[in-house]
């Protein structure tokens, strides 16, 4: 005997394929919000450890940006102890300029040359004296010259015969002017120097 199905499976098999696609839809919606909410939450996560991050940060700037001051600070008053150091050592030095001075011209002064006067402006010295020869004038320049530590610059301004000056063995005299700087050491004379031999014998210096 032959069955004839009469119901209209088309249109049954048409609603289980479409209830199966809306189930499939919603199951992928679902999974779908379900990603997006674990993605959004790590996203949030992420957000506060940046800010997190970024609030150590400008906490640990704002630290270092006053070490800088303090340090900009401790060093401009570092350069000014050193400004007042070397403003000390400048007058502890320029207190004793005029005792190495005199030292120094004694030292270097040859035999035969006698010193009448000395004018110091700043740094130039200015001396005036009476030689015997011309060749003792050119002596205390090469001495001032190659052997002093304190002098420097010789200059001979004039020398001429003095007028009617003869010593006591007719030699005739020769004043002279002449025009020497000091120097300011680094550090004190060597006691080489103070210590090389006796010096030369000179007549005692006249300051004006």
């Amino acid at each position: 005997m032959i069955l004839i199905n009469l119901l209209p499976h088309r249109e049954a098999k048409r609603r289980q394929r479409k209830r199966s696609f809306f189930i499939t839809l919603a199951v992928c919606a679902l999974i779908g919000v379900g990603i997006t909410g674990v993605w959004y939450s790590v996203l949030q996560q992420m957000t506060s450890a940046q800010d997190s991050r970024n609030a150590f940060l400008k906490t640990e700037i704002a630290r270092l940006d006053n070490q800088i001051k303090d340090i900009a600070t401790l060093r401009a008053e570092i350069e000014a102890l050193k400004a007042r150091q070397k403003a000390v050592e400048d007058l502890q030095t320029d207190r004793n300029v005029p005792v190495h001075l005199l030292d120094e011209l004694v030292r270097q002064t040859p035999e035969g040359v006698y010193l009448s006067s000395i004018r110091q402006n700043g740094a130039v010295v200015t001396v005036n004296g009476t030689a015997q020869t011309n060749e003792r004038v050119s002596e205390f320049l090469r001495n001032t010259l190659y052997s002093s530590p304190w002098l420097e610059r010789p200059e001979l301004i004039e020398i001429k015969a003095a007028a009617g000056g003869a010593n006591r063995d007719q030699r005739r005299l020769y004043e002279f002017a002449m025009r020497v700087t000091l120097k300011r050491p680094q550090s004190s004379p060597p006691p080489a120097a103070a210590a090389s031999g006796p010096a030369p014998a000179a007549p005692p210096v006249k300051a004006s």
